[in-house]
């Protein structure tokens, strides 16, 4: 290895000179003793961040083939070794008719309950699996649906739990750490999830604002932005919105270079992607693994599983691994696998697709014994012949470069640049989590969340217009209100309807973070941004849209409804609303967070909601509610804004809402003559005792708050709590997301 160091030499890193000064070697071996510490390589990241490239400067990727001395071992080795993983599955077993119960007249039943018997038992689905992937090699993950190609990327990338993973897996003959993994790798799922509404530019750019510590300048970002934007082949593309079904983007092609591009952003040292060929054209298949291959020429470890590849394709791969039901049938070149089914006794034809060949062949094994005992002659000749052609020498990983000094040439070729700390003497265990600070995150977060939503403003339009609709019919129903005794029984029948309908609005919230579920899942996975910054974000980016819809409801019905208390009763008014908007908001977006559907969260949603109004007190008064049932009175979100605009409306003792003969209105009595209501006034006052006039004020506001019970909590109190509940469900959804979505397989 000691080709590998030449004294002092300089290496450019950022459009900088750095010195490489040779490790020690103490017979053949690197000196462990002077050998930088994990901590240290990560702050060489930020010291060359803080120092290196002037702002007015591109960033570029660093090659090292100009070296006059070539290393002869790549620095990074990613072993597995005897991986193995099962998952409980549970059948149900028919009994045979002699052991079913018969009935009284000796008839045997077919009832399930009576002939099946529920059995768990163990599925493996990657049973002994070993390899390795190296630097500057693309390693690919071949095999027929089910055959756990995928389980065994999962593996590799830490998305399993370690209780349920058996086996070890190592970089550079050290086992790694999750967080250190989360910070030198990351991982591409199948599927594009992306913003639509942003343009690959800025969704490559708010990926460097997440993944790229703040210590590099705007400029030096948007460098490398542009340098990766080039690298995946997206020129044309740069300055075009991703597009969904309703919006013209990207094509399927360049949407998962795109994918590809978030996730190394940082340019980390391995990269995982699960079938990224999935669903493309043959044409974009081969320019997405072209992408890989020139990714593993960079310096990464590229594994990626893939379901067919072409024979264009497979001219860029270098290792392979046929899987058959969780077990290893091939494992190496591409190159070798004729003279290995040829060695095996079943040559492949003359120009005849060799992976097809395999695939097919191996398919055929597996279908001639269910059980899957058909591919076992194959996995046990497959052992043979790595003992014979690739024997395993422990001592490889050893005689190359050590975990920490694989690390410290990388970062002089300038990669990691995502793993800086500002702690020189921290160790693998306190690795930075974050590339950046919290409040950093929520600018990011709100940033981009508000820009993808201004691009789609008949999202905001459709809730915008809902809202001024109901306002007006509502306007329109109870225009100019009196203070007659029905006027009062029509303004309780407003304010509860205006009331609920704040919240059945809010059920608008419940796709958006469904949508954006997955991509949050992504993002977090490998720490992106905090889930406590998300949370945040979300919430202040709907406080605009939220005070916008309450001000146009209360400014459509306050006045024409003839609401009392003039400016300050509307300023309540209008708060009241915005409160019962928020809670609702938060209190679907807490559903959007344990619920997956859409329909299903539609469903709960306007159930809850109408047990909310139901026990609100509108249409059964709180001392009137069973005992059982007064809890749920106390947790109706519709009970505090609903007493709130009753207290704003009603709470002035000197306004009379009923006077003398008025009493009678809401009675049978109505219909008769005003003559004889002054008579029968005059007898009741007589029969009480009491001087009762025409004039005499019989119902108060404080009368029709106590009627309806509403005197335990002032509007201002109705106003706080409401606004609790809005920050107790968010705080609800907090939890939701980080104990709910470790996106881990159990």
């Amino acid at each position: 290895m000691s080709n590998k160091y030449s004294p002092m030499k300089k290496i450019g890193f950022l459009n900088r000179e750095m010195e490489l000064e040779p490790p020690a070697k103490i017979n053949g071996h690197h000196k462990d003793t002077i050998s930088p510490t994990l901590g240290e390589l990560l702050k060489r990241v930020e010291d060359a961040q803080n120092n290196g490239t002037p702002n007015n400067q591109e960033h570029r990727v660093i090659n090292l083939d100009h070296l006059d001395q070539p290393r002869s071992v790549p620095p990074f080795v990613l072993s597995f070794n005897n991986l193995t993983y099962s998952v409980k599955t549970s059948r149900k077993l028919t009994l045979p008719s002699c052991f079913r119960r018969k009935d009284s007249l000796g008839v045997v039943t077919n009832g399930e309950t009576h002939h099946q018997r529920k059995f768990s038992n163990m599925k493996t689905l990657l049973n002994d699996i070993s390899g390795e992937a190296r630097e500057g090699e693309v390693l690919a993950v071949l095999g027929a649906s089910g055959s756990g190609k995928s389980t065994l990327i999962d593996a590799l990338a830490n998305r399993i739990a370690k209780d349920s993973l058996k086996g070890n897996i190592t970089l550079n003959g050290e086992v790694l750490e999750s967080r250190l993994l989360k910070v030198i790798s990351a991982y591409v799922m199948q599927d594009d999830l992306l913003f639509p509404m942003l343009t690959v530019e800025e969704t490559l750019m708010f990926s460097a604002e997440f993944r790229l510590p703040r210590s590099l300048s705007k400029s030096k970002k948007k460098a490398r932005v542009q340098a990766l934007i080039d690298q995946l082949g997206l020129r044309n593309a740069a300055k075009t919105v991703i597009g969904d079904e309703g919006h013209r983007g990207v094509s399927g092609g360049e949407r998962r270079r795109v994918s590809i591009g978030i996730d190394i952003i940082h340019d980390p040292i391995i990269l995982f992607l699960d079938e990224p060929t999935s669903g493309l054209d043959s044409t974009s298949a081969f320019m997405v693994v072209k992408v890989l291959q020139r990714i593993a020429q960079s310096g990464s470890i590229v594994v990626m599983s893939i379901h067919q590849p072409s024979s264009r394709i497979l001219g860029l791969l270098d290792r392979l691994i046929f899987l058959s039901r969780g077990q290893t049938v091939y494992s190496g070149s591409p190159a070798n696998i004729p003279r290995y089914f040829s060695e095996f006794g079943n040559p492949i034809p003359e120009n005849e697709n060799r992976i097809e060949f395999a695939l097919d062949f191996i398919r055929e094994l597996e279908q001639s014994t269910p059980n899957g005992g058909g591919t076992k002659p194959l996995v046990e000749f497959n052992k043979s012949w790595q003992s014979k052609h690739y024997p395993r020498n422990l001592e490889s990983d050893r005689l190359g470069l050590s975990l920490k000094d694989a690390i410290s040439a990388s970062i002089s070729r300038g990669k990691l640049v995502s793993g800086a700390t500002n702690d020189a003497s921290s160790t693998a265990s306190t690795v930075t989590t974050f590339a950046n600070p919290f409040w950093n995150e929520v600018i990011v977060l709100s940033e981009r969340s508000m820009k993808n939503s201004r691009r789609m403003p008949e999202l905001f339009g459709m809730r915008l217009g809902a809202v001024l609709v109901t306002g007006f019919i509502l306007a329109t129903m109870f225009w100019q209100l009196d203070s007659s005794p029905r006027g009062i029984k029509e303004r309780l029948g407003f304010f509860a309807f205006a009331m609920s309908t704040t919240f059945y609005t809010c059920a608008d919230a419940l796709p958006v973070f469904l949508q954006e579920r997955y991509i949050f899942m992504r993002e977090t996975a490998y720490n992106a941004y905090r889930r406590s910054s998300y949370v945040l974000s979300h919430s202040l980016v709907v406080i605009p849209s939220l005070v916008f819809l309450s001000f146009a409801f209360a400014a459509t019905t306050f006045w024409a409804v003839g609401l009392a208390g003039g400016s300050s009763g509307f300023f309540f008014y209008f708060g009241i609303i915005f409160a019962a908007f928020w809670a609702g908001s938060s209190f679907v977006t807490f559903l959007s967070g344990i619920l997956s559907h859409v329909m299903v969260g539609y469903t709960v949603v306007v159930a809850v909601l109408a047990y909310f109004l139901l026990f609100s007190g509108f249409f059964i008064n709180r001392d009137r509610i069973p005992p059982y049932w007064i809890w749920f009175h106390y947790m109706s979100l519709v009970k505090y804004p609903f007493e709130g605009v009753l207290q704003n409306e009603f709470n002035d003792p000197t306004k009379c809402f009923v006077r003398g003969v008025q009493m009678f209105d809401n009675t049978p009595l109505s219909i008769a003559s005003n003559q004889m209501k002054v008579n029968l006034l005059k007898t009741v006052s007589n029969s009480l005792g009491l001087a009762i006039t025409p004039t005499t004020c019989v119902t108060t506001g404080t009368d029709i708050l106590r009627d309806q019970g509403v005197t335990d909590l002032s509007k201002w109190g109705c106003l706080g709590i409401t606004i609790a509940w809005g920050f107790f469900f968010r705080i609800l959804f907090y939890l939701c997301l980080l104990w709910g979505s470790k996106n881990k397989r159990s």
